[in-house]
């Protein structure tokens, strides 16, 4: 096929994805002209750019780039998942610009959207990500009421929702595959998980799914209109909610950056993405700017993404997450963690066979030659005594090779390991893959979860950022070596200048898996945000060495039919170096701060304050 390329002033080739037969007005399928204009721009020396012609392009699946891909917190080492379709890929290159100059992209079946694969310096700027036909079902209770004894519901779906009533049962469809003429997925009625948005009060949160309970009819009205009719009579009282519903399986990441440095996205609009969100895995220097992670408008959906939006896992070097909207996922905007394998064997002194735990991450490496490598005992979550080890041989997956093992590997160190490690008792943390991070001047809002979970011993500043409706905690800190195993301790954050409006839960809150008392995280600084909060507890912390909240202010919100205040302000177990001071508190908030004591903190507060001078 003919291409064309030319030599902007800068100094990069251009390679224009029409001139490979991509089609802007988005009635062809686009696939194979993008894949093969990156494949071309991967044979060019120097800086590349990739650029659209603005417009919309079609991006079905059949002809994307395929690799077999094991990704963290997906579906594991589950071979059925192993191939990824990738539709737009940067590989193996370096000084590579993707800049879609105001394209879309909409994106067909099941695939990640983008990614960048052992690259250095790559920017992804200037274009829309959407999905045809999202595999979140957003199912909107138009009206309901009672008639002839029977309690009843219509329900509105967007556009591009396929469907098909089957007696009392709604079979989704996905989207038919235009090679296969099979959908790409399906389900029944609720699926496997349901979370609620109420778009009047601008909340999302979890729970249970009455819309195919004691079902008695299903009619369809047409037009993305269906409706249910029950056994019961009970008149329903959710008019206005979305039951935004889906199956569990990640089995691609949204888009994905893995073994790359220096990779961006920049001035973006992410309205969808598929089955999980960004996840950036065993990388350097990741910067996320200016993304409008939120549903386009235009589409009539509440659901942005399958999960999280953003998921870090082992960077090292710096995340910067700025000036982005996160609006509308299925789980955490913002995860940054590490991974803690679990010690499985010790078949010499200076090796141990390690292992990962969670059935949905594994198949990747986890150490390299060089890496420092600390370890943790389980039941303290703190380190055992010596200095970080050094890496020096690893026998274990690589990533891309189902015929290697994929659930453990063998790491041999520059010394012997500690005395105190142990067989199901001990796990390893990669102190290398570990990034300093900044998230800053950020919107959060329609969030069912946490707003930002961090793990990571470097320095982190959480700062500038409004988070609105939060339905748990704000900001969440654990290091985790019972359940999810994402590590690890943090030993300098700071939380300054935000705001937290109408939260839900504790709005910071510090739990790490310890099961013996003691200090596991260090040197949190809560400092200069304004809160407006309800009768939530505003710091609930525990295990911390050196906690300061100052220079805040707290407002109680007040209403004539509001019921006393039961949640205390401050919560603290088992920390000690404790600050409160030089924060104001609104005359309407019912607690006192009497000099070394804090009232209304829980029993749990078994070491004492620093210091408590605040007045109301």
């Amino acid at each position: 096929m003919r291409s064309t390329t030319s030599r902007p002033e800068r100094g990069a080739s251009q390679v224009d994805v029409t001139a490979f037969g991509a089609d802007p007005t988005g009635r062809a399928d686009s696939a194979p002209a993008v894949a093969a204009a990156l494949r071309y721009a991967g044979t060019l020396h120097g800086p590349v750019e990739i650029v659209f012609a603005g417009g919309t392009y079609q991006l079905y699946p059949e002809q994307a780039e395929v690799r077999e891909l094991y990704v963290s917190n997906t579906v594991g080492a589950d071979q059925r998942y192993r191939d990824k379709r990738i539709g737009l890929l940067v590989e193996d290159r370096s000084d590579v610009t993707v800049d879609g100059r105001g394209a879309r992209l909409v994106y067909h079946g099941l695939q990640t959207a983008f990614a960048a694969i052992r690259s250095t310096n790559v920017t992804f700027t200037n274009f829309s990500v959407d999905y045809a036909a999202p595999k979140v079902i957003d199912a909107t209770v138009a009206a309901a009421g009672v008639t002839g004894g029977r309690a009843w519901r219509r329900l509105s779906l967007p556009a591009g929702t396929p469907y098909r009533v089957d007696g009392t049962h709604i079979t989704w469809l996905g989207e038919t595959s235009p090679v296969s003429g099979r959908p790409y997925w399906s389900g029944v009625d609720g699926l496997e998980y349901t979370q609620i948005h109420d778009p009047a009060a601008r909340r999302t949160w979890r729970g249970d799914n009455p819309l195919f309970t004691g079902v008695a009819a299903v009619t369809d009205l047409g037009e993305g209109r269906i409706r249910i009719d029950y056994t019961s009579a009970t008149p329903p009282e959710d008019a206005g909610l979305v039951y935004q519903m889906r199956l569990i399986e990640r089995g691609h990441p949204g888009a994905f950056i893995w073994e790359s440095r220096n990779v961006t996205m920049r001035s973006m609009n992410a309205h969808y993405l598929q089955e999980f969100g960004v996840v950036g895995q065993f990388s350097e220097d990741i910067t996320i700017d200016r993304v409008n992670f939120a549903p386009d408008p235009a589409s009539g959906r509440s659901s942005s993404s399958f999960a999280d939006h953003v998921n870090l896992s082992g960077v090292k070097g710096s995340v910067t997450i700025t000036s982005c909207t996160f609006d509308g996922p299925h789980d955490d905007p913002i995860n940054v963690h590490g991974t803690y394998l679990e010690v499985s064997g010790r078949p010499e002194p200076a090796t141990l066979t390690l292992a990962y735990m969670h059935p949905e991450t594994a198949g990747f490496p986890q150490f390299h030659p060089g890496d420092q490598v600390r370890f943790i005992d389980k039941r303290t979550m703190t380190p055992l005594t010596g200095p970080p080890a050094v890496v020096t041989a690893v026998d274990g997956p690589t990533g891309t090779d189902h015929t290697r093992p994929l659930t453990t590997m063998t790491v041999t160190f520059d010394r012997p390991v500690p005395e105190g490690v142990t067989v199901g008792g001990t796990v390893t943390e990669n102190l290398t893959y570990a990034p300093e991070v900044l998230v800053s001047g950020n919107v959060f809002r329609n969030v069912p979860t946490r707003g930002v979970l961090v793990t990571t011993p470097k320095p982190v500043l959480i700062t500038g950022n409004r988070f609105d409706g939060m339905s748990m905690a704000d900001i969440f800190i654990s290091a985790d070596a019972s359940s999810w195993y994402e590590s690890g301790a943090v030993t300098d954050v700071t939380i300054r200048g935000n705001t937290f409006t109408r939260p839900a839960g504790p709005v910071v809150f510090v739990e790490p898996t310890d099961e013996i008392p003691g200090l596991v995280h260090h040197g949190i600084s809560v400092e200069d945000n304004t809160f407006e909060v309800g009768d939530v507890t505003v710091a609930d912390v525990r295990s911390v060495g050196g906690f300061r909240f100052t220079g805040n202010v707290v407002r109680r919100l007040d209403g004539p039919d509001r019921p006393p205040y039961t949640s205390p302000l401050f919560v603290f177990h088992g920390s000690s170096g404790i600050v409160i001071e030089g924060n104001h508190y609104d005359r309407s908030t019912p607690v006192a701060l009497p000099a070394g004591r804090v009232r209304g903190v829980a029993a749990e507060h078994d070491h004492a304050c620093g210091s408590v001078r605040d007045r109301v």
